[in-house]
């Protein structure tokens, strides 16, 4: 057995609402969105800043219901701003044999803006 970390989840072009660094931590994300990617609150998540580059991991915090909100607390407040794009991603490992069953649950975010 071979065991590899795979893509689980991904919200695809996020447009960041908000960024508090005063707050202790994580990435604030609308439930909804969550429920659709299978992300639980406090799990581990990277975040990929289309606007400028920037790559770093927090976690996730459940934000309010078909808010859209996308907000950075604390010191990853300081690698966006309001406006920006970003990718938030999450990963599992499986068996590398359970391969062809992986089906990653992706939302495109960008559909949901006027």
């Amino acid at each position: 057995m071979m065991e590899i970390e795979v893509l689980k989840s991904k919200i695809h072009r996020a447009r960041v609402t908000g960024a508090d660094l005063n707050y202790d931590g994580s990435i604030t994300i609308d439930e909804d969105w969550m429920l659709q990617a299978g992300l639980y609150e406090f799990e581990k998540v990277q975040v990929l800043n289309i606007n400028n580059g920037e790559r770093f991991e927090t976690y996730v915090i459940q934000g309010g219901k078909g808010t859209h909100e996308i907000v950075l607390n604390g010191a990853a407040a300081r690698k966006v701003q309001t406006g920006d794009l970003v990718i938030v991603m999450a990963y599992t490992r499986i068996d590398s044999r359970d391969y062809d069953k992986l089906e990653p649950k992706i939302v495109f975010a960008d559909r949901y803006y006027a």
